[in-house]
């Protein structure tokens, strides 16, 4: 499985450079799943809340994001449904990354507009292995 990190670390690095925005409101989490995303040589911003989503949006400009639902501020939900109102934005995919495990949470989340669902705790090689995939489909 190292093997198979390494070389996907590698592959990653060759590529440009994308930006990844994360949305986790646990510290630990937050920097755990940021410096993970970095030693895989993504330019990663992290918030622990959903209140500065869309200036850091404007400002950060993610080629992908990834979403907890729950957060201390606003519902997850919430933010998904703002997000496809605001057209500049429906073209970032958007994975979630919840610790919400019931189908219904899966199906809400996919209806709002995300794109993939992970139930935490991550795999965190399928996690790369899907945000790659996504990114390459909206390239």
């Amino acid at each position: 499985m190292t093997v198979r990190l390494l070389s996907l670390n590698q592959q990653l690095q060759s590529q440009q450079i994308r930006r990844i925005l994360l949305i986790e409101d646990n510290d630990v989490n937050r920097m755990l799943l940021s410096d993970y995303l970095s030693y895989c040589g993504y330019n990663v911003q992290s918030l622990s809340n959903g209140s500065t989503l869309f200036l850091t949006i404007e400002k950060f400009q993610p080629d992908l994001i990834l979403l907890d639902l729950k957060l201390p501020d606003i519902d997850g939900y919430l933010l998904l449904e703002q997000i496809q109102q605001k057209p500049d934005f429906t073209r970032i995919p958007v994975i979630v990354v919840s610790a919400f495990a019931f189908k219904a949470d899966q199906e809400r989340a996919i209806s709002l507009g995300a794109c993939r669902y992970f139930v935490k705790p991550v795999n965190l090689n399928d996690l790369i292995l899907t945000i790659e995939e996504e990114l390459a489909s909206y390239q």
